[in-house]
């Protein structure tokens, strides 16, 4: 029943208000506290006496008060919204200014309006720091106005649930159906009704709806997100299902492409030193440059002057700028083998902090002398302005020092590249004083076709100059971390703790199952660890011990409080040599540029006060980048063995469950799995302590890190898995009940004929 407009015959409410004025905000929700029949636009402007020149003005209020959450618009009525509970779920908004954070609640009726903005309490006193993107549980204060003001107290940071399903479209005879992108994922069909704007090959994302009585499961297009066929880019799935940010904010190009080369202002002239770059020869960015020469003073007899450049990055992404904002939300850049998805804009990564040989780049360096037996004597950081003498590769500086100069290398190879070497090769003595972790795992570089796929898979030759150039970055990252300390600064500091007290009783497990000696307490070392390697590749068995004793290892990560390095033996380390693709340098950089006065660009305080925060969110933005680039890898593998269905492979066992075996292919170092119940008639189990599936009857017995030769089943190119049959036997060892394990019993060849049947049917 429709409800009677107001007219003069009804009473009217009394007034505290000046009649024919614009009301307050607070005017506005108190009358309509006190009088529920002020629920419409008509009703609330002839209660406050609003007429001719005032009604747009007025409307112009209501529509404020809107935005803000204040009221809700239901066709024609408008009333107050719900006040939030005193405890509630917020979401930060992504693009948030980390300095002036604000959120809005997770769970919202609609018909409520739009949801209230509540600001996020922050200062030294605030127990969680919440970054820009997080979901978290607030307690929730409202302001003593008559206009809810809402203020929350982070208790809690919470981990977000998972966006939607996403997958790729199928079209078939009888419609089409979702080939999921996650591993434990099924099938699903899609009604045609449901597509949307979906093609065949289409990565979507989709909701999962339930029909029929036997409440079937069936997926809706909510939005097509691209085809990563035509799109040349197999990594938009992980960069899609990880919530990778891959295009920049017209905000941010704009100020990227606003920004002006620096000069020299301020700034030491080095533009007659010839400094170098050495890169991969494929790369597109290029953040560091080096130089060294000898060190004339007879204070250090047969010691060299060792000068690092980086670029200036803190110069163009200033603190509180949306380059900033955006920087700091990805954390860091993406590699993948098919593309890059940089923190900064090609404008920044590429153009202005990029040190292109013979153009005027803004650098901050740092000056180190290093004694004859590699120890660094002193150091000095310094706000240049150079000039690159020459863009090399690792490969072409290798091959001059070998004797084999090119055009580019010979003319600088004399007065450049020799004395690089003979200041590494001190650098290299204390490196092998300092006894880092030697654990070396070789990582393999895929090639790409045109298309996007594999087309070559190779382990990259390990050059002096690889060793050189790192060498150089460390010695210059651990200057940064002692300059900073040494000026009382707060800054991020680059931390590998030590192996847990669990992992060591593991690895003392494993290690005295190979008869191998191992470290009796748990104050260990990184010395202690290539002992045991040593030993191993002497016993022939270095990859099963290389395997677990990288497992023990702790996580890297960014903290404001220091730990030291354990892998590199360090105790102090920050990184600070590549600004333009980790927001931990960038951090250093402006540390660095307000503990020594360089500049107004420096670290802010307010900067210092959320260094816990900034830690936590580029440590998860970096695992993030992690996990992306190796599923991406995954996928990729899946795609180029897929037609090699029945080959046989070489391979190492790399990882041991009670499920089965995971096995890394030696060509291509493809993973895949070999289920605990297709390794033989015999029963297996898991042997913790030997990382091992032993056979009851035989004691044939599977070890990580075992050679073992397998047939390709399955490949699943989307979810990047891959199923293998194992061909080779085990070792013959005691059996878990104790009892000497005799010969394997053998599948049949029908048996084995069937099994692989089956399997072969999967992987088509």
């Amino acid at each position: 029943m429709a409800k009677a407009p107001l007219t003069k015959s009804r009473k009217k409410p009394p007034r505290a208000y000046e009649v024919g004025t614009l009301p307050s905000k607070e005017a506005i929700l108190e009358a309509m506290a006190k009088h529920p029949e002020l629920d419409g636009k008509r009703d609330i402007a002839r209660h406050f006496g609003i007429k001719g020149d005032m009604r747009t003005p007025f409307k112009v209020l209501l529509k404020e008060m809107e935005g803000d959450g204040f009221i809700a618009r239901s066709r024609k009525q408008i009333r107050r919204t719900a006040t939030l509970p005193a405890v509630t779920v917020l979401d930060i908004p992504a693009d948030a200014d980390p300095d002036d954070l604000h959120a809005f609640p997770a769970n919202w009726n609609e018909a409520e309006g739009l949801p209230p903005r509540v600001t996020i309490a922050q200062g030294k006193t605030a127990r969680v720091v919440p970054a820009p993107g997080d979901r978290v549980l607030a307690r929730i204060q409202t302001g003593e106005a008559d206009v809810p003001v809402y203020t929350a107290r982070v208790m809690k940071i919470l981990d977000k649930p998972r966006r939607g399903q996403i997958g790729i479209v199928r079209l078939d005879e009888d419609g089409a159906r979702l080939v999921p992108v996650e591993r434990k994922q099924k099938e699903m069909r899609i009604n045609g009704a449901d597509l949307g704007d979906a093609r065949d090959g289409d990565l979507v994302e989709v909701e999962v709806k339930f029909a029929g009585r036997l409440m079937i499961p069936k997926a809706r297009v909510t939005s097509v997100i691209g085809n990563p066929k035509s799109e040349g880019a197999v990594s938009l799935i992980a960069i899609h299902n990880l919530d990778i940010p891959y295009r920049f904010p017209g905000s941010v190009l704009k100020e990227a492409e606003a920004a002006n080369e620096a000069t020299i202002a301020g700034r030491e002239d080095w533009r007659h030193l010839p400094l170098v770059t050495i890169d991969p020869a494929d790369a597109k960015d290029h953040d560091d440059a080096v130089y060294a020469e000898p060190d004339t003073s007879e204070a250090n007899p047969g010691g060299h002057i060792v000068y690092v450049a980086i670029a200036d990055v803190a110069a163009y992404v200033r603190h509180g700028t949306a380059l900033d904002r955006e920087a700091y939300l990805r954390g860091n850049s993406v590699y993948f083998p098919d593309r890059v998805v940089p923190m900064l804009p090609e404008r920044i990564s590429n153009d202005l902090c990029s040190l292109r040989e013979g153009e005027n780049r803004p650098a901050l360096a740092v000056r180190m002398v290093i004694a004859a037996d590699g120890r660094k004597k002193s150091h000095s950081f310094h706000r240049i302005l150079f000039r690159s003498a020459a863009k090399l590769s690792y490969q072409q500086a290798q091959a001059a020092i070998d004797g084999q100069p090119d055009d580019q290398t010979g003319p600088i190879l004399d007065r450049v590249l020799k004395p690089l070497w003979a200041a590494y090769d001190a650098m290299s003595k204390a490196r092998k004083k300092r006894a880092p972790l030697n654990l070396d795992m070789p990582e393999r570089k895929i090639v790409l076709d045109a298309e996007g796929m594999v087309k070559d898979v190779h382990v990259p030759d390990r050059l002096t100059a690889h060793k050189l150039i790192e060498e150089m970055m460390i010695a210059a990252n651990v200057a940064a971390a002692e300059t900073l300390e040494k000026h009382h600064s707060a800054l991020v500091y680059r931390v590998h703790d030590s192996p847990s007290e669990e992992k060591l009783v593991a690895l003392r497990d494993f290690l005295g199952s190979l008869s191998l000696p191992a470290p009796k307490t748990d104050a260990v070392r990184p010395l202690d660890f290539n002992r045991i390697l040593e030993k191993a590749e002497k016993d022939g068995k270095l990859q099963q011990v290389s395997e677990i004793v990288l497992r023990t290892q702790a996580q890297a990560l960014y903290s404001p409080e220091n730990f030291g390095h354990f892998g590199l033996n360090l105790d102090r380390y920050a990184h600070f040599t590549s600004p333009i693709r980790r927001y931990a340098d960038l951090i250093v950089h402006r540390a660095l540029i307000a503990a020594l006065d360089m500049g107004k660009d420096g670290l802010t305080d307010t900067e210092a006060e959320k260094l816990a925060g900034i830690a936590e969110h580029i440590s998860s933005t970096e695992r993030r980048a992690m996990l992306a680039e190796r599923e991406t890898v995954d996928r990729l593998l899946a795609h180029f063995l897929a037609e090699k269905i029945g080959t046989r492979f070489k391979g190492r066992i790399s990882g041991v469950t009670r499920s089965g075996l995971f096995v890394k292919l030696r060509e291509t170092g493809a993973d895949g799995f070999i289920p605990a119940s297709s390794l033989g008639a015999d029963y297996y189990r898991f042997v913790e302590e030997m990382q091992a599936m032993v056979g009851d009857k035989t004691g044939e017995t599977f070890r990580i890190g075992d050679d073992v030769e397998v047939r390709l089943l399955e490949a699943a190119p989307l979810a990047g898995a891959l199923r293998f049959e194992l061909l080779s036997d085990g070792s013959r060892g005691e059996t878990p009940s104790g009892g000497r394990g005799g010969k394997r019993p053998n599948m049949s060849k029908k048996k084995k004929a069937g099994t692989y049947r089956k399997f072969a049917r999967k992987g088509r």
